[in-house]
């Protein structure tokens, strides 16, 4: 084994399957991409370059509602880092401490991460619904009949209403990759801590939260990166509406590319959301190596 571990030629030949199929479908449709954003192309006739004219467009006199998608998914990233991953390091927290029926809660918050989103819109579809929907029946029930809304098609609530059923489904699946980083804590430093007088507050600050910082990091960017180019349930909810106000960039860059045939702006779209979500990814990696080092 080692002696085939130090062939370089074997190396590359167990690698290549893996290189090819990378390049097929990552690297080749973000160089097209690249390329595609510098055209202006319908996606049928000639194209003719315009150099970064499309870039341009984004954001200088923009009619389209682009800067607002972007505002509105780094309001999906705030949320996401700053109220999903606390919900779910304390439920990861709670269901470590060896909580009765610790299995049964660690497979049901897990259930909606495997549900198709598809499944998952149609549900909060229904829960939201203005009429028959189960929030205004329990709202009109409990004698709040006062607060109903249209959910998803008041502009003043739609975007926050469309941000619950991605915090429900992804709760779950940062609490587990959170779980199994406590888990792998050696019981040992949680018997010296508690010996040496160590609350559970203070453990959970001082033990469990610096040594799970590595799987912090990758709850983070996953977070992070999610928001930003975040489509499913955006579409299948919303459709970016009422009026665009849940719009968001990979939304409106299926409508730019497959309805309004702009093939050429849409990538430049398509190339902004890689290089945004490529930059986080670099802050968030840059921002931890600091907490490790201090």
């Amino acid at each position: 084994m080692d002696r085939v571990f130090s062939d370089k030629k074997a190396i590359f030949i167990f690698m290549l399957p893996g290189i090819l199929f990378f390049l097929a479908i990552i690297a080749a449709p973000v160089i097209m991409s690249a390329y595609y954003s510098t055209q202006n192309w319908d996606g049928i006739g000639k194209s003719a370059f315009t150099g970064l004219e499309n870039f341009k467009k984004l954001f200088v006199h923009n009619v389209d509602g682009f800067p607002l998608s972007v505002r509105n998914s780094f309001i999906f990233l705030a949320v996401s880092v700053f109220i999903q991953l606390p919900i779910s390091l304390f439920f990861a927290l709670l269901l470590a401490r060896g909580v009765k029926w610790e299995g049964f809660f660690r497979g049901a918050y897990f259930v909606p991460v495997i549900i198709s989103t598809v499944v998952i819109g149609q549900l909060w579809m229904k829960i939201y619904h203005p009429e028959y929907g189960l929030l205004n029946v329990v709202l009109n029930n409990i004698g709040l009949g006062g607060l109903t809304q249209k959910w998803l098609g008041d502009s003043k609530t739609a975007l926050f209403a469309s941000f619950v059923p991605i915090l429900w489904q992804y709760v779950g699946y940062h609490m587990l990759l959170m779980y199994a980083a406590i888990k792998s804590v050696s019981p040992d430093i949680y018997e010296a801590a508690k010996i040496d007088g160590s609350g559970e507050l203070s453990t959970a600050f001082r033990i469990t939260l610096p040594l799970i910082t590595p799987m912090l990091k990758v709850s983070v960017t996953f977070s992070a990166v999610g928001s930003l180019k975040v489509f499913d349930l955006i579409y299948v909810l919303t459709n970016g509406g009422p009026a665009g106000t849940t719009e968001v960039p990979s939304t409106l860059m299926v409508k730019t590319i497959f309805m309004s045939n702009q093939y050429g702006y849409g990538s430049a779209m398509a190339v902004f959301i890689i290089a945004e979500c490529l930059l986080f990814t670099a802050l968030i990696n840059k921002l931890f190596g600091k907490v490790q080092v201090n």
